[in-house]
């Protein structure tokens, strides 16, 4: 028996229970290697929907050509906002595709086509290519109008018919970090667990967060997204645990978490909100209250400025002879400057009418930049000058430039 003849067996003998002419594979593979004799030439963009057979078999139809590279071309696009509309997912997708290098078809928009189903919240993105829709899977996770969406392929995506048409895989090289993604979540191992923290107050450094998420574990893997042209943060941070089994309890622990005048949203990248299972609610518990004791860490005073402020240092009464006072500043600015480099040094004195000045008895030292700030109330916090011990808290700058000393 020729391969024709078995090919054609096997789709007539399925047909015969199934009551469908549907070639898939079978079919394909017998056109593109010119398998079945007697085939005529197909039309170009289409496939013939018929071949001619001898008497006793079955027609055959065929799926256009056409109709199969459109359905490899979608993309699904899944947890849309209330607000999203075709133009603003198809706008978004196509600067995305651009900034990641994902743009394989030449010049212009990557996204040709959009229908969003608005009570569902899902939309199918048509791309102009099955290269740039399979480099479009990359994305899976990404933020779109404050909340990471779900990219996939459509559940009527066949992946042994698109591999005839282009690549089935995003391109290793896209720079997803361009995006805020971190390389090798899409379809990588880093994907299900990958974690999306949202809410992050905007003056939170890169330490800082990672302190607070490592109060569950060592990450592999972090990233606060920060604005390309101001180097600012963007207020969220991606990250996946070493230990992937801590995903679910860091996420149950942190989510809605009020910092400052922010409230975090921790979940995983890709999914909604996660309950730990029974087995982890010890490990929760321990989690929740050691978040508690970080959240004191990032109260008022601890936010990172270019000015500390320190408290029992210095008594009154020695600032009121000159000569004293003078030595004090010296002093000061001699140790203040181990740290960094100092603008300026700030010690409020008593009022020589008696009347009570504010910000008496303690010490100001302005820094540069953040960075000096940060080491000197890390050097300087616990001290002892005098028997006292020495209390170090970031001071607003707005306040000290306003000589507002007794915040």
């Amino acid at each position: 028996m020729g391969v024709s003849q078995l090919l054609l067996l096997l789709c007539t003998r399925r047909n015969q229970y199934t009551g469908l002419m549907d070639l898939d594979n079978i079919q394909l593979a017998a056109i593109s290697f010119g398998q079945i004799p007697g085939a005529p030439a197909a039309v170009p963009g289409m496939f013939q929907n018929m071949f001619p057979l001898t008497p006793g078999q079955f027609p055959l139809p065929v799926m256009p050509v056409q109709a199969m590279t459109q359905q490899a071309r979608r993309v699904y696009v899944g947890g849309l906002s209330p607000a999203a509309n075709e133009q603003s997912v198809a706008t978004f997708f196509s600067q995305v595709m651009a900034a990641i290098g994902g743009n394989t078809a030449g010049p212009g928009d990557a996204v040709v086509n959009v229908y969003i189903n608005h009570e569902k919240k899902f939309a199918f993105v048509e791309m102009r290519s099955v290269e740039e829709a399979s480099n479009a899977m990359a994305l899976d996770g990404i933020i779109f109008e404050g909340a990471p969406v779900k990219v996939r392929r459509p559940s009527d995506y066949n992946p042994s018919l698109a591999a005839a048409l282009g690549p089935s895989q995003p391109n290793p090289n896209l720079n997803l970090a361009a995006v805020g993604l971190m390389p090798g979540s899409a379809g990588g191992l880093e994907g299900p667990d990958r974690i999306f923290v949202g809410g992050l107050p905007y003056y939170f450094t890169e330490a800082q967060v990672r302190e607070l998420l490592e109060s569950f574990g060592p990450l592999r893997g972090f990233d606060l997204v920060k604005d390309r042209e101001t180097g600012n943060s963007k207020g969220y941070a991606f990250c996946v645990y070493q230990d992937l089994s801590v995903t679910d309890i860091a996420c149950a622990a942190l989510n809605g978490i009020k910092m400052g005048d922010k409230t975090l949203t921790v979940r995983r990248a890709n999914q909604g909100a996660v309950q730990p299972r029974p087995e982890q609610e010890s490990v929760l518990l321990q989690a929740q209250q050691q978040v508690a004791l970080q959240k004191l860490v990032f109260q008022a005073g601890s936010v990172p400025t270019k000015v500390i402020c320190l408290t029992q240092v210095v008594t009154e009464d020695e600032l009121k002879d000159d000569e004293e006072y003078e030595d004090i500043v010296e002093d000061m600015r001699g140790e203040g400057g181990k740290y960094g480099a100092l603008v300026n040094v700030v010690i409020p004195r008593p009022s020589p009418n008696g009347e009570t000045n504010p910000g008496v008895g303690k010490v100001f030292l302005e820094y540069v930049d953040p960075d000096g700030a940060m080491k000197a109330r890390q050097g300087l916090h616990g001290r002892k000058f005098g028997g006292n011990q020495v209390v170090a808290i970031f001071y607003p700058e707005n306040k000290f430039a306003l000589r507002e000393y007794d915040g």
